[in-house]
């Protein structure tokens, strides 16, 4: 399996509609009608804070040379919103050690995901590091919210039913354009001709700083 193939795990094209499913799901396996409402806030959550911490670097240029830091990690952030919690909903009924399990290969898919960013320049540590931060927190605390929620059993036709959905996203590999769009919209709201980019925040710290990208 390639890095390319793993950071795909982290990418919205996969994890919004898949996101969508764990809300249709929800309410047919969990005995909280809350849960839903809860899986919502958290994954939008993830999502809102990482747009606007994007917006403010590529439209404002508020960031961190130091560290440089221009904006929370997508990839990292959502996913670790969401396999954490989708494989949580999977494993309902199995006996609590494999439960266990399949909640720690949620957790353990974000980390393959932020190193994947890493390997392929895509971010920089810190932003790896915060992105994975914050979707821990929210799906460790949708988690905690939900440790008495009784859930259903998935029959073997039915986890396979709720797979088909990810794995024809995953066999199309079609990548979201969602950095593109915020782009456009940061420049858009600041009233600039282009957006801020890494090379110009790190040539502020560093006046002779030349991107070879």
């Amino acid at each position: 399996m390639s890095w390319r193939t793993i950071t795909y795990f982290g990418d919205s094209m996969l994890l919004i509609p898949t996101a969508i499913l764990i809300a249709l799901i929800l309410p047919w396996k969990s005995s909280d009608r809350r849960t839903v409402w809860l899986w919502i806030l958290a994954f939008g959550l993830a999502g809102l804070i990482v747009s606007v911490s994007k917006i403010l670097f590529m439209g404002f240029g508020i960031g961190s040379a130091r560290f440089n830091f221009t904006g929370f990690s997508g990839h990292s952030a959502m996913s670790a919103t969401l396999w954490p919690v989708m494989l949580w909903l999977l494993s309902g009924r199995l006996p609590a050690f494999w439960r266990g399990v399949a909640v720690t290969i949620g957790y353990m898919v974000p980390l393959l995901v932020g190193a994947s960013r890493l390997v392929l320049l895509a971010h920089s540590k810190s932003e790896v590091a915060t992105g994975l931060l914050l979707g821990f927190t929210l799906s460790t605390l949708f988690l905690i919210h939900q440790r008495n929620t009784q859930l259903k059993g998935f029959s073997l036709p039915q986890i396979g039913a709720a797979l088909v959905l990810p794995l024809v996203i995953i066999s199309h590999g079609r990548i979201a354009t969602t950095q593109h769009f915020l782009a456009h919209l940061s420049a858009d709201i600041a009233g600039l001709e282009k957006p801020w980019t890494r090379a110009d925040l790190l040539r502020q710290r560093d006046p002779g700083y030349q991107s070879f990208e």
